[in-house]
């Protein structure tokens, strides 16, 4: 978010669309390469994956942002989506292959190839940019050798920071440089008064929020009780989603898991372009299209409630891209609302929605709904459309809840975002500077 202010949405939907694939890519290399042993992939989780994370930490790191809205940017983004989408459909035609052929040997080593490269494949943007640099960007203004220089530098200048952070040493050092001393004198006074000011005033929408101050605020708990609703539901019936399709009368439930993991991925890589885009052009505030996916899934939960035949694959395509939606409007949207300083724990906070809703509509809700079906067919396995019918219901009657709440959020930040998004572009919130 700090990196590419310009691209929030974009960003959180190649972000979160990429975690959408990582199951994908484990099933893959689980069933591939490690041959179906969980030994081996016990192995693989505990060592290879904190190995990585630990060889990435050097590359994850603030860098400066381009100063203005950045083509080449865009660009760069759109590859990254391609790839993605063609990595996904990959997955989903690499998945499907390995289940219906059982291919081994050699086969399943091309497939893991491919997949390798198609993951890598991304870091032809930096091999590009460094072979061939923008010379274009190149202006009067001298370049900080490091990118920690550049934030610096970018927090010190007088336009729009990167970050709506300043401090009192910054704005007195400033002030200090001045050659008349009774000029010098007069700014320090109103320096230290409006620094005083600052402390007492409460920050607006769009500022940096403190995790306690956001708390307190009637737009966090709409978008928190939006998020949680929405994929709240949405994760019950993942948990739930191969006792669904037996219960419907599908004999192989992969099929109907792998649709919904590659629709999940298209809605959350969608949901973050198909955001910005309107952002930009019509201030029209993210949460919106919770709002809007979170409608549709009424409609699925009702067509899986009545469980009509031929029904099943297409409310879980549905299904699948609306709830992949509720997490890249989310998090761009928590940045936008209560900025970038306190990010973290706000973006932590707002995720406790998914293991909550799991907890109280999958665990407790359909978990006892089924047992109770299952009890009264005499048997462990539940068979037809009651085993969720009344889940389902409920689900409907949740995500017709959480459209209303997010459709308040939207008309109450609307100002927000004709503020930071006016003339068409992007515009950080004022710092205190201002």
């Amino acid at each position: 978010m700090r990196n590419f202010p310009y691209s929030r949405g974009t960003v959180a939907g190649i972000l979160k669309g990429y975690i959408g694939l990582s199951a994908a890519v484990y099933t893959l290399i689980y069933t591939g390469v490690l041959d179906h042993s969980p030994s081996k992939l016990l192995l693989l989780l505990t060592l290879g994956l904190p190995a990585v994370c630990l060889a990435m930490m050097y590359f994850v790191r603030p860098c400066s942002p381009a100063s203005e809205d950045d083509s080449s940017e865009h660009g760069h983004f759109l590859f990254t989506q391609i790839v993605s989408v063609f990595l996904g459909l990959y997955l989903l035609t690499a998945t499907l292959l390995d289940n219906v052929l059982s291919p081994g040997g050699l086969v399943t080593y091309i497939f893991f190839g491919i997949m390798v490269l198609l993951l890598l494949s991304p870091l032809a943007i930096p091999l590009k940019m460094t072979l061939y640099p923008n010379k274009k960007k190149k202006s009067g203004i001298d370049t900080p050798s490091s990118s920690s220089d550049q934030l610096s530098q970018l927090d010190q200048d007088a336009t729009e920071p990167l970050l709506a952070v300043s401090s009192s040493a910054t704005n007195l050092s400033s002030f200090q440089e001045s050659d008349d001393s009774s000029d010098v004198d007069i700014l320090l006074a109103e320096g230290e008064g409006a620094i005083y000011m600052k402390k007492k005033r409460k920050p607006k929408r769009g500022e940096d929020f403190r995790f306690r101050e956001a708390l307190i605020k009637a737009d966090f708990w709409l978008l928190f009780l939006g998020y949680f609703l929405g994929v709240g539901s949405g994760v019950t019936v993942l948990n739930n989603l191969a006792q669904i399709g037996i219960a419907a009368g599908v004999t192989d439930t992969t099929i109907l898991l792998c649709l919904f993991s590659f629709c999940n991925f298209i809605g959350r890589l969608g949901g973050g372009s198909v955001s910005e885009y309107y952002v930009r052009s019509k201030m029209l505030p993210r949460s919106i299209w919770m709002a809007f996916t979170q409608m549709i899934m009424v409609l699925t939960y009702l067509l899986f409630a009545l469980g009509l035949n031929g029904t099943l694959f297409i409310s879980t395509a549905l299904l699948g891209i609306c709830y992949g939606v509720q997490f890249s409007v989310m998090v761009p949207t928590a940045s936008e609302l209560f900025g970038l300083k306190h990010f973290g724990i706000i973006y932590n906070f707002m995720l406790l929605g998914n293991p909550f809703g799991a907890l109280l509509l999958s665990a407790i809700l359909a978990g006892y709904v089924y047992d109770n079906e299952a009890e009264k067919q005499g048997g462990t396995t539940c068979l037809g459309p009651s085993c969720f019918g009344l889940t389902f219901f409920v689900l409907a009657g949740v995500c017709a809840l959480g459209s209303v709440l997010s459709v308040i959020l939207t008309v109450r930040i609307r100002p927000v975002y004709q503020m930071l998004y006016s003339s068409g572009s992007f515009r950080l919130p004022s710092s205190s500077q201002h």
